[in-house]
């Protein structure tokens, strides 16, 4: 939120968060369980995965410099909300809210199945029954709705650590890679998929790698705790970004040339399948366990935020009222408990016949209602250029723009490899928002609520 609805909050915000901290949310944040179950997903597309993945790169690029720039230029600004609310005004950056509303709850839903993909390590059980791997998923999601409605603390630590078992098992299989190119170079030449080049799947593999890659913009919301945000955040945002990058290239490569492509495919937990193929079952479990630990931490923390959001939206007066309540222990309990029955309804409608296919449909769900915020964001700083509220020289202003336009042009090549079933779910949730928008628009005019903060 801005200065101002910070203020209009009573809420008050400790610059505490510097650099290193802030590059740690960025990777952290988009280090989910997306990278973890990708390899399987990616699977079917062969090589064209990889130039999937180039191209990814290149238009998170460009999105990661559209929130560098911004966040350098409006430092106190919340985020998202507040550029789109710049450029095209609250209907549109309502929008975009609400999709990233719509994305976070889908996202705790996709987290808790991939969860449950490296649980199968342990427990095979999980593949053979159709209802027990999605009743698990579903208990992992109002676990941590429990947990979460007992009050958070914020410890940075905890955050460190958390991100630390997320690294471990990439940088795991990165290692395991090298040894076997200096130990045993030909196995990668005996597992390369046959695909031919084909732009159809180079679009449809990158829509499902721009989800590992969500997350980019997380350094922008929380500015006003941002010591020097002007060069802070968009430092951490790049950094964050090029580092998780190189990261997920060179695991994503690993499992692609070492597993037999259907083998992959059919997979429930790629890393770990690779560790025990290579190393023996014992390792297998051994880094199956850190993925899980690292999930269940994802999992927590963006119910955290999902909460977080919720009722930021009800503060603004565009959810109930209710939503923005906070129990005896300072929790949005309703918030967790309403966002809790969506996810599982999200979860439990469209669980595919496998574990590997619930996570693909759901993932592409995700980033498909991701997009909009990029695309928004991207035009938003052509227009500011061209408003003249982005104040730089020339040169730097037309470069700008440029940077905008081609975020916004790559989030369109991106939407072409979603697929008719993700759209048409994406279409259906971000059309909820229209009469939601409308209906308490009307009621904040008919009667204002005490503590709303106004629009900007």
């Amino acid at each position: 939120m801005s200065a101002a609805a910070s203020a209009a909050y009573g809420v008050a915000q400790p610059r505490t968060l510097g650099l290193g901290m802030c590059v740690a949310l960025v990777v952290g944040n988009i280090i989910g369980m997306g990278i973890f179950a990708l390899p399987a997903s990616l699977a079917p597309y062969g090589l064209n995965a990889v130039t999937g993945w180039l191209i990814t790169l290149l238009g998170c690029t460009f999105i990661t410099m559209t929130f560098a720039v911004l966040s350098r230029a409006f430092p106190h600004d919340d985020g998202p909300y507040a550029y789109t609310q710049r450029a095209f005004g609250d209907g549109a950056a309502f929008f975009v809210m609400w999709c990233y509303w719509v994305s976070t709850w889908v996202t705790n839903a996709t987290i808790a199945i991939a969860v449950v993909g490296y649980f199968t390590v342990f427990l095979p059980q999980l593949n053979s029954n159709p209802w027990l791997a999605p009743i698990s998923a579903l208990s992992l999601v109002w676990l941590f709705v429990a947990i979460n409605a007992r009050g958070a603390r914020a410890a940075g630590w905890v955050q460190v650590l958390t991100t630390i078992l997320k690294l471990l098992p990439l940088l795991g299989v990165i290692c395991l890679g090298i040894w076997i190119l200096f130990r045993h170079p030909a196995e990668y030449a005996r597992s390369v998929p046959p695909n031919r080049g084909s732009w159809s799947e180079v679009s449809s593999a990158s829509t499902l790698a721009l989800y590992a890659m969500l997350g980019i913009e997380c350094a922008t919301i929380p500015a006003c705790r941002v010591r020097d945000p002007q060069r802070t955040i968009p430092a951490a945002t790049i950094i964050g970004a090029a580092v998780t990058a190189l990261i997920y290239v060179s695991v994503s490569l690993i499992p692609m040339l070492l597993v037999p492509q259907k083998e992959l495919a059919a997979s429930s937990a790629p890393f770990a399948d690779l560790f025990a193929r290579v190393l023996g079952p014992a390792s297998g479990k051994v880094l199956a366990l850190f993925i899980i630990i690292s999930g269940l931490g994802a999992l927590n923390g963006w119910t955290l935020l999902l909460g977080e959001i919720t009722q930021g939206l009800s503060r603004h007066g565009r959810f109930p009222a209710v939503l923005a309540r906070e129990n005896s222990r300072g929790a949005p309990m309703i918030a967790f408990v309403v966002t809790g029955i969506v996810a599982s309804a999200m979860l439990l409608t469209n669980y595919d016949e496998s574990i590997s296919g619930g996570f693909t449909f759901m993932s592409v769900v995700v980033t498909a209602t991701n997009i909009p915020m990029y695309f928004v964001c991207g035009l938003a700083i052509a227009v500011l250029v061209w408003r003249g509220n982005l104040p730089a020289g020339r040169r730097r202003a037309l470069w700008w723009a440029v940077s905008g336009l081609c975020t916004a042009a790559y989030c369109v090549w991106a939407s072409i490899g979603i697929g008719l079933r993700p759209l048409l779910y994406t279409l259906g949730l971000s059309a909820v928002g229209l009469p939601v928008y409308l209906t308490f628009g009307y009621l904040r005019r008919r009667a204002p609520v005490p503590g709303v903060v106004a629009d900007q």
